[in-house]
């Protein structure tokens, strides 16, 4: 580059200068305004217009070209030129399309007389429109891993399309966000990417079933489409583990990215595995193999697998490689990333003017990536130059014109343009006139005149040459010249008197010193051939020699060129012209060193010849020489210049710098001729230079240099020495130093006064500078003072270092013009001022501007100190005081001036007491102060400090706090005071001589807050699967602002959003100090995640949520099993068996792995005989299972929570193997020559028989000899039904012995050898029984035959015996022919020992068979062992009888009032529990037990019931906490008698009042209840009632509200009453339950009446007295489900009649102004609360809901009727306890239903319409009692149908207390027994809802009566909340009864859950249903 910048320099400033001079030149190349863009694409619809125009001096004409320079033209109809220098496409048709026209590279040419430019490169596309679909294909992938769905867009539209957006089928929609790499998008489990790639992350099996397409626009015609097809993810389950791999191709070398700069880069690594690997990115290091990995920021980041580059540079460009891994192996993909940057180019210099024969230098400039070629153009000429620097070392005429330099990638190119203008100075000649050739007659009389003009700057000179030489004036040859008035030279030449030889190459040459110009002719004249005389030609070897035959004459035939009398060319390098030019390349001595003749010949055979002498000279060679190693001063150095090629002589010398030696310390010695040696002795620093060998002979001359660098210790040239300038001059001090290398200077200058340590001068002050190692210091003053080091240093040696003193002549200068000087009052003070300068210097004091004299007043003192800079004064004050306050001035004088400098003496003294201290305003946790500011003691007030405390302690015992407030305030707070508390605030004020007294003390006291910090030490634990344990701490006491009443606990789902409200439970506060609090939540999802938070209130209100704990419940076993359970045979021995993992959903926890349980399938039931594995895969090989065998499996997963659900048993078969040898072999004498073999089946055959081999040979004699022959083998095919397994061997020799044995085969081949008998034949054939001893197993009822086969000559007698005794034939048991015993239908009895025993002359045998018969189980032993509240325990014994073994057993199970339930038990199983029982409840149980026969038969019934009691209340001291508003109830303190509680109902009244007042039915269970709104000093009276499903109790209790004071108030007097009005009353006798019954009795009575007189006018008499028709239709519908009331006969309610129900009033609901019926019917929208209550939301969300079409509630039109039609049981109505003297009244319903159901159906509704229920008033007319609709379904215990004898508990129908459901009177208490008619909720809702029970199931009671006070009766007609809620929940109970489907049934758990978190499943009630009151 340092020749670069060398020929760059002067080419710019030479240019500066002709620019300068050359000033009227108006014309510039053409420059393009409006230049094509790189690409045009367009659609065949819209067409294109190309713009391209340019500027220029002419205007530049448009012209446009193709890529190969050919000019485009007009084609009509699809392309255009138009003059302004657009290209036009018009549109066209489909069919009209062109290649070569619409799919063409284009260039646009500017050109004008200066010169050509040429655009970039334009890529015209047209695009055809055309029909096209983009694709969404199915993609897999595997759970866990990314899913990447694609966009197809078809090939031809790929270019042009742009996938939009991504649109899921619930129409959620996915577009690319340019701020893709945010945490909220990148986080985001959908992802869509630039290219168009919709990624979905982390998926699993929910992903598999959305599907997806894509909305793609056309952005040459903005047509938006959606894809054709939809896609979606097909989830595949892992198998095993999977090592990462690339779905898919692989690139090889990499993906190749272009992205453009600034853009967003995302760069994928598509690579799937299981488990899902881990995904890390590198790059590599450019041009290495070594990689680095990839730092995260804000704006690289990495989302799964896929790194995103925000705002990319050119710099991101390279390879990148992810490295993908996982715990099963790992893979790679490599990305080569190439950022792109738009291309763009300049050249410098735009424009420049250079001077002929000048160098020139264009630089392209350019920017943009990826940069692959640099071109340049001149002219619209390529260039053969690629480099970025264009360089013409001498301007010629013909380079001026317009230069371009080309950029250029793969997508586009760029262009810049300048021009190259020629100087006007200078200009090379000009031939413009020259001569013509001539032909010529020789004579005297001819003469030939030559004439030649030429121009150029400056004038040039033209010389004449004939055949190349030069001409010169002769007698006959003149030249003349002479220059005309415009400046051109005109030359010619006279020649006289022509001759022959005279003719010839005439050449006239004009010559200047910046150039030359020529002009030749050939001047023919007639004559013989004449050859001039040709010079001796030397030529340099490895040139070309080329010479011209001068030849003179006219006409000449022929030329030619001979060497030793051979006319050339005779080699290949030469070369002969017919015009006489002879041509010889790259010439060499030895071959082309010769004497040459040229001939000439004309036509008359006159020749002429004339020789040329050539000579080849070498040019001399130098070896290649240079100084060695490094030079130092004085050292020897030697230089060798050898010429090893070259013609002697040769001349060597020696230069330096281009320039002789002249130094004689440098000899020069030559050597031979050919070499010269230099050498220095001892090296100085002049000796440094270029040294240069020259050798020179004739034939040229060469060189070769070498460098001498000397190393030279610095030397001074300027050593600076100490000098003194005054004050605001310019000082420069000189240091100069030489060496080599060339020294640094630098200065440094002292720190301290003298020379030592030295540092470097600030390099950015502007007043000293360093330059050629001066030091300059301009305005130097005195700070600029001292001792400065010059140092010179290069390296070389230790430096040069000279120490100067810089001294400053200056006046007297006090540093500190002014400053203050502080003293407290009363110490002493000094005052200093100290003057720099020349001395002597003189100084005085003046105060105030008065002189100071310390004469005057003794406390001033004044002493002078001489210091070497200058002086020292000091004024001393002994005692200041107030008045010393004031401006003391010290005065300083020399000869060169005077200076002062002032000193503001300031006494200062503490400040006083702040005062006027007030409260502006105050809170809980601040106060607003104001004061007004003391006297600052005469030092400004820096601060406040207001000090308070808790008015309980002191100021002085470190209690106090401060708040500091900055001096200039008279108005702060205090923000750090705690609510609720008493403080005592003052004020100090401070300066800097010490704080004042405090201020006047202010007490205020705080307002409460609610508490400021959530509760501490939070903890969660989770001890089992359902429930959380949740354990904190109050906050810090300083949290509380008030006293903490309780706490809010709230729990919800992790995965819920966190605007997702949370459920909260209130706890009490403990008032004991550090304990623990704690809630258990109950009832939630195992192993699911729950964010828990607590938060403490007091009375203001509820303080902050402490931070969200995440906790899992305990893992719990999985739900469900794996799926997909298969299994493949692989060998006899191994089975594998493959699954599917359950979903996550139902795992219940991490899975740990699985277990495969597999076993026998013929055993599959007994548990002994299973095996186990566990695996952690989803597939394995069981291997050792017995051959040919059936084997069962089950899969199950585990978690740490247990084992889960088992899959279905799945079943495989192990292949086949060759059989095990036969059992037994018996060879049995038949004759003399046969025998018998039989034998026994193998015990392991593991496989089907296909044949027995039975093998004989002879056996070897009874030497031990073993025979030899080759034994005979006999096939058997087994018979299945007759089992053939004997042979009989014939035609042997009875003189031999044989042996015998027997193999079994199968189809894999033949098994081992059984033993081997030896027998021989004989004559003699004893009785031998050919069967074998063995076993049978029979299936009951099954027919049966024992073998008996026997041998024997005579033929034996076969007798069998029976379990020992002989066997006597009949129909069931007989012998047959063959021997066998027949048994047909066996019995269990037949099981036993069966002999059978065979005879003849000459011996017997006999064998024994077992027969064991397989029949179903008898009843098993079953027995109640322990019984809970929610389960029972029984023991489980089989029948000792029973011989097939039991699989299992079937557990049957019903409560008393529900349906019956099945359990299974495994035959291993000795115990038993039934669980998740209702609590206190009766339970029928009885069992059977199954086997591989069939079920057996059934045990005895239980009859048992699970524990618990009814609740049990407390005692009123340990359950009511009084106050004056409200009392507290201690809900824990009553015992749930074993069940758990289900809710209470809490009334009130007070106690000179008769009306109850319900506060709320449906109280939660835990923690305490505060009733509120109570008036002070006042007696009341409580009732509660709790609820568990053993039933109620009711307690009441008596209490008194305090005072508003808090005193007590005294009882309340008794009023005398109805007994001592009626004093004969007994005692026992209760008028709450008296008076109603007697009422009840006696409107019975007077209804029996009328209906008897009404029934015996009917039938006796007249007709116009008889009862109508229409009663038949009402009493035919009171008993009938399916019949409907016609309520539109207007007259009919009249008929039925209408009572008055009694005035019992329930209290409203708290918060509402309107009964229930008007809450049902207006729903939630009407509420008018008179005081807030915080269970308001529960029973007005509840009872206003409306239900499925199941209930009345929901039919069209109901809303209106349901409160004048509803039958609603009121509480307190007694008389409905009687029936014996209760009508059956009816509610007639909408006409929609029958009475209070749909038709025909045993709704739980029906069930409720029962006897004895009261209407609501309707237009004063009466009701009648009817057979109610409930009496036609539920029968009494008389039997009878339609009875409507008692719905009701009889209490002389029913069992003791202690036999609670008593068979006798229909299963219920005593109604009477302490409010015990309704022994629970749930007995009564299981009771009430059931569908068509049997005879002995009859209706439940109603409720109990809610008190024993006459003046009960006026009570509210509304309902029970609580029963409104709870009915809507236990209807929708699995016992048969209230709905199609049982799967929507809830236990009394899951229905309190429900209550208490406001929930109501999706299909219960809306609304309330008959009998839908709660019992209290």
């Amino acid at each position: 580059m340092k020749w670069l910048q060398q020929g760059v320099l002067p080419a710019v400033v030479l240019v500066a200068f002709a620019s300068v001079v050359l000033c009227d030149d108006t014309t510039h190349g053409p420059v393009f305004e409006r230049e094509p863009p790189n690409r045009v694409d367009f659609s065949n619809t819209t067409g294109a217009v190309v713009e391209c125009r340019a500027r220029g001096s002419p205007q530049p004409e448009i012209i446009w070209v193709r890529a190969d320079g050919t000019a485009v033209g007009d084609v009509p109809g699809l392309r255009k030129v138009l003059a302004n220098g657009n290209l036009v496409f018009p549109p066209f048709r489909a069919e009209d399309y062109r290649q070569d026209v619409h799919a063409q590279v284009y260039s646009c040419l500017a050109k004008n007389s200066v010169g050509t430019i040429n655009s970039r490169d334009v890529n015209v596309r047209a695009v055809v429109q055309q029909f096209y679909q983009s694709r969404v294909i199915d993609e897999f992938v595997l759970r866990g891993n990314t899913g990447i769905l694609k966009c197809l867009v078809p090939s031809f539209v790929t270019d042009f399309v742009i996938i939009e957006a991504w649109i899921a089928e619930d129409g959620t929609t996915f577009k690319y966000d340019p701020d893709i790499s945010s945490k909220s998008k990148s986080d985001s489990k959908y992802l869509v990417l630039p290219s168009g790639e919709l990624h979905i992350r982390d998926v699993g099996p929910e992903d598999g079933y959305k599907s997806y397409q894509c909305r793609t626009r056309h952005r040459l015609t903005n047509e938006t489409r959606m894809s054709a097809t939809k896609g979606r993810l097909v989830i595949t389950e892992p198998t095993g583990k999977i090592a990462p791999k690339v779905p898919g191709q692989k690139y090889e070398g990499g993906k190749i990215v272009l992205n453009p700069t600034n853009s967003i880069v995302v760069m994928t690594c598509d690579v799937v595995g299981y488990p899902v690997p881990t995904f890390r990115w590198y790059k590599f290091v450019e041009g290495t193999s070594r990689k680095q990995a990839i730092a995260l920021n804000e704006r690289v980041k990495q989302v799964a697998g896929t790194l995103i580059i925000r705002e990319a540079k050119v710099e991101d460009s390279g390879k990148y490689l992810c490295v993908v891994n996982n715990s099963v192996g790992g893979e790679s993909v490599e990305t080569v990333l190439t950022v792109t940057a738009p291309l763009k180019a300049t050249i410098e210099p735009k424009v420049q003017t250079i001077d002929f024969g000048r160098p020139a230098v264009f630089t392209c400039n350019f920017e943009g990536n990826p940069i692959k070629t640099v071109n340049w153009l001149k002219d619209g000429h390529k260039l053969d130059h690629t480099e970025a620097i264009l360089r013409i070392e001498a301007v010629r005429k013909e380079d001026k014109g317009m230069y371009q330099c080309f950029i250029r990638n793969d997508q586009e190119s760029a262009e810049a343009t300048a021009e190259l203008k020629l100087g006007s100075r200078f200009e090379p000649p000009l031939i413009k006139q020259s001569f013509d050739e001539q032909t010529l007659r020789p004579g005297p009389s001819t003469s030939l005149y030559l004439s030649c003009s030429a121009s150029g700057t400056p004038t040039p000179e033209i010389t004449w040459e004939l055949d190349g030489r030069r001409l010169s004036n002769t007698d006959r040859y003149q030249i003349g010249q002479y220059v005309t008035v415009n400046g051109d030279v005109v030359s010619n030449l006279n020649i006289s008197a022509i001759h022959t030889i005279d003719g010839g190459i005439y050449k006239c040459v004009a010559s200047s010193k910046v150039g030359s110009a020529e002009h030749q002719a050939k001047i023919s004249v007639y004559g013989a051939p004449f050859v001039r005389s040709m010079e001796k030609q030397a030529i340099v070897a490895g040139g070309t020699l080329i010479v011209h035959c001068p030849v003179a004459g006219y006409p000449i035939d022929t030329i030619v060129w001979e060497r030793d009398s051979r006319v050339l060319p005779t080699i290949k390098k030469q070369k002969v012209f017919p015009n006489g030019t002879l041509i010889i390349e790259n010439v060499e001595r030895s071959s082309d060193q010769a004497t040459y003749v040229c001939v000439a010949k004309n036509s008359q055979g006159h020749s002429a010849r004339g020789t040329l002498e050539v000579q080849v000279m070498v040019q001399p060679h130098i070896i290649p020489f240079d100084f060695e190693g490094e030079v130092n001063n004085g050292d020897s150095v030697q230089l060798n210049c050898y010429v090893n090629k070259g013609d002697s002589p040769i001349q060597i010398s020696w230069l330096l710098n281009d320039k002789p030696i002249e130094y004689d310390d440098v000899s020069m010695v030559p050597f031979g001729g050919r070499t010269n040696i230099l050498t220095i002795g001892s090296v100085q620093a002049h000796h440094m230079g270029n040294y240069t060998c020259k050798a020179e002979n004739r034939a040229g001359f060469s060189t070769h240099l070498a460098i001498l660098l000397v190393n030279v210790p610095p030397r001074w040239i300027l050593e600076p020495t100490d000098k003194a300038f005054a004050q605001d001059s310019d000082a420069a001090v000189e240091c100069k130093a030489d060496g080599f290398p060339k020294p640094t200077v630098t200065w440094k200058k002292a720190t301290g006064e003298t020379p030592g340590d030295y540092k470097d001068l600030k390099p950015n002050n502007p007043d000293i500078k360093v330059e050629d190692g001066t030091l300059m210091i301009n305005n130097i003053q005195k700070i600029n003072e001292g001792y400065y080091l010059c140092e010179a240093v290069n390296g070389i040696g230790s430096g040069l270092s000279a120490v100067v003193l810089i001294g400053v002549q200056a006046p007297p200068q006090f540093e500190i013009k002014q400053r203050n000087h502080t003293s407290r009052r009363g110490e002493a003070a000094v005052m200093q001022c100290e003057a720099k300068g020349e001395k002597p210097i003189g100084i005085l004091w003046n105060m105030n501007n008065k002189r100071l004299e310390p004469k005057g007043d003794s406390r001033y003192t004044i002493r002078e100190e001489i210091l070497p800079t200058g002086v020292l004064s000091a004024l001393s004050i002994k005692r200041t005081e107030r008045s010393d306050t004031a401006v003391f001035t010290c005065v300083a004088t020399n000869a060169f001036g005077s200076d002062n400098t002032s000193i503001h003496m300031i006494v200062q003294e503490v400040p006083e007491i702040p005062y006027d201290l007030k409260v502006l305003d105050k809170s809980g946790r601040s106060v607003q102060l104001s004061w007004v500011a003391p006297y600052d003691g005469n030092s400004n007030i820096k601060r406040y400090m207001i000090e308070y405390k808790p008015s309980k302690s002191s100021w002085e015992h470190g209690m106090m706090e401060r708040v500091l407030v900055p001096g200039e305030q008279t108005e702060a707070g205090v923000f750090t005071l705690k609510p609720a508390t008493t403080y005592h605030i003052r004020i100090v004020a401070e300066n800097e001589m010490g704080s004042s007294d405090p201020s006047d003390t202010v007490t205020i006291i705080t307002a409460e807050e609610v508490p400021s910090g959530p509760p501490s030490s939070i903890r969660v634990e989770a001890p089992e699967q359902h429930m959380l344990k949740v354990f904190w701490k109050p906050p810090p006491r300083s949290e509380w602002n008030g006293e903490i009443l309780g706490y809010y606990v709230g729990y919800k789902l992790a995965s819920m959003d966190k605007d997702k409200p949370y459920f909260f439970e209130t706890v009490e506060f403990s008032r004991e100090e550090g304990k623990e609090h704690h809630l258990q939540i109950n009832n939630l999802k195992t192993y699911t995640q729950y964010s828990i938070v607590v938060q403490a209130f007091n009375k203001v209100g509820k303080g902050p949520i402490s931070e969200d704990l995440k906790v899992y419940t305990a893992e719990g076993a999985p739900e469900q099993p794996p799926v997909d359970t298969t299994c493949t045979t692989l060998t006899a021995q191994t089975i594998r068996v493959m699954w599917v993992s359950p979903s996550l959903t139902a795992a219940n926890g991490v899975i740990k792995g699985y277990k495969v349980i597999y076993g026998p399938s013929e055993t599959w039931f007994d548990e002994n005989t299973k095996d186990a594995k566990i695996t952690a895969s989803s597939e394995t090989i069981l291997h050792g299972l017995k051959k040919y065998t059936n084997y069962s499996m089950q899969v199950l997963a585990y978690t740490s929570g247990g084992d889960g659900v088992r899959s279905p048993p799945i079943h495989c078969q192990t292949e086949q193997d060759v059989p095990e040898a036969p059992t037994s072999v018996k060879a049995l004498v038949m004759s003399d020559d046969s025998i018998l073999v039989s034998w026994k089946p193998p015990s392991e055959p593991n496989g089907i028989v296909e044949q027995y081999t039975v093998y004989l040979r002879e056996a070897p004699d009874g030497e031990g000899t073993s025979s030899d022959a080759k034994p005979l083998s006999h096939k058997v095919i087994p018979n299945i039904k007759i089992q053939n397994l004997s042979f009989q061997a014939k035609d042997l020799n009875k003189q031999l012995k044989y042996e015998f044995w027997v193999t079994a085969s199968t189809n894999i081949g033949e098994g081992q050898t059984s033993e081997t008998v030896t027998v021989s034949p004989s004559s003699k054939v004893p009785a031998k029984i050919a069967s074998f001893d063995d076993s049978f197993t029979s299936t009951y009822k099954e027919d049966v035959t024992l073998p008996c086969l026997a041998v024997g000559v005579p033929q034996p007698e076969i007798k069998w015996k029976i379990k020992g005794s002989d066997n006597n034939n009949n129909d069931r048991i007989r012998q047959q022919p063959d021997g066998s015993l027949f048994i047909r239908d066996v019995h269990r009895d037949d099981a036993g020992e069966y002999s059978c025993r065979v005879n003849n002359i000459f011996g017997n045998d006999s064998i024994t068979h077992k027969l064991v018969v397989n029949a179903p189980p008898h009843s098993p032993h079953v027995s109640l062992t322990s019984t809970t509240t929610n389960s029972l325990t029984i023991k489980l014994k089989p029948d000792p009888s029973d011989i097939e073994p039991i699989h299992g057993y079937t557990v049957h199970y019903k409560p008393e009032f529900g349906e019956w339930e099945t359990a299974q038990v495994a035959n291993n199983i000795e115990k038993y529990v039934l669980e998740k029982l209702v609590c206190g409840t009766r339970y029928q149980v009885y069992v059977t037990a199954y086997n591989s026969i069939g079920n057996g038969d059934q045990s005895d019934n239980l009859n048992t019931r699970t524990r618990g009691e009814k609740p049990i209340g407390p005692s009123a001291d340990k359950f009511i906490v009084v106050s004056s508003n409200s009392i507290t109830l201690h809900l824990n303190e009553w015992s749930d008698g074993g069940c758990p509680m289900l809710y209470f109902v809490v009334e009130q009244r007070k106690k000179t009042s008769p009306d109850w007042v319900q506060v709320s039915n449906n109280v939660k269970v835990t923690g305490n209840f505060v009733v509120l709104d109570l008036d002070p000093a006042t007696w009341y009276h409580l009732r509660v009632t709790a609820h568990n499903n053993a039933g109620f109790t009711v307690a009441k209790y008596e209490f008194a509200t305090l005072t508003a004071a808090g005193g007590s108030i005294a009882p309340v007097r008794e009023v005398f009453g109805t007994r001592l009005l009626l004093p004969w009353l007994p005692e026992w006798v209760d008028l709450n339950i008296a008076v109603p019954v007697a009422a009840t009795a006696i409107v019975v009575a007077v209804g029996i009446i009328v209906i008897c007189v009404a029934v015996s006018r009917r039938a006796l008499g007249p007709t116009q007295t008889r009862l109508t028709s229409d009663y038949d239709v009402v009493y035919n519908q009171s008993v009938n489900a399916v019949g409907t009331l016609d309520k539109r006969r207007p007259d009919l309610r009249d008929e039925l009649g209408y009572i008055a129900p009694p005035n019992r009033k329930l209290p409203p609901v708290p918060g509402s102004n309107y009964n229930t019926c008007d809450r049902i019917k207006r729903g939630p929208h009407y509420r008018a609360h008179a005081t807030w209550d915080p269970r308001r939301h529960l029973y007005e969300e509840l009872c206003s809901r409306r239900g499925s079409n199941d209930t009345i509630h929901n039919h069209r039109g109901m809303d209106d009727e349901i409160c004048p039609y509803a039958t609603f049981h009121l509480l307190g109505f007694r008389e409905e306890m009687d029936p014996t003297k209760a009508m059956q009244f009816q509610t007639f319903p909408h006409p929609h239903a029958g009475t209070m159901g749909p038709s025909g159906m045993g709704t739980p509704h029906q069930a409720h319409s029962r006897a004895g229920s009261q209407s609501m008033p309707r237009q004063n007319r009466r009701y009648d009692r009817v057979g109610s609709q409930g009496s036609q379904y539920y029968t009494q215990c008389n039997g009878s149908i339609y009875s409507p004898g008692p719905e009701y508990d009889d209490p002389a129908n029913c069992a003791p207390e202690d036999e609670q459901y008593g068979s006798q009177y229909c299963g219920y208490g005593n109604p009477y027994d302490q409010y015990g008619s309704r022994g629970s909720i749930g007995r009564r809702s299981l009771g009430s809802l059931r569908i068509q029970p049997t005879a002995s199931s009859p209706e439940p009671p109603p409720p109990p009566p809610r008190n024993h006070d006459p003046n009960d009766s006026k009570d509210s007609n509304e309902i029970s909340e609580a029963e409104c809620d709870r009915d809507q929940l236990i209807n929708s109970r699995t016992y048969g009864v209230m709905r199609n489907s049982a799967k929507d049934g809830m236990n009394h758990e899951e229905m309190r859950k429900l209550i208490e978190r406001n929930e109501i499943p999706g299909q219960a009630n809306g609304g309330l249903t008959a009998y839908d009151t709660m019992a209290v």
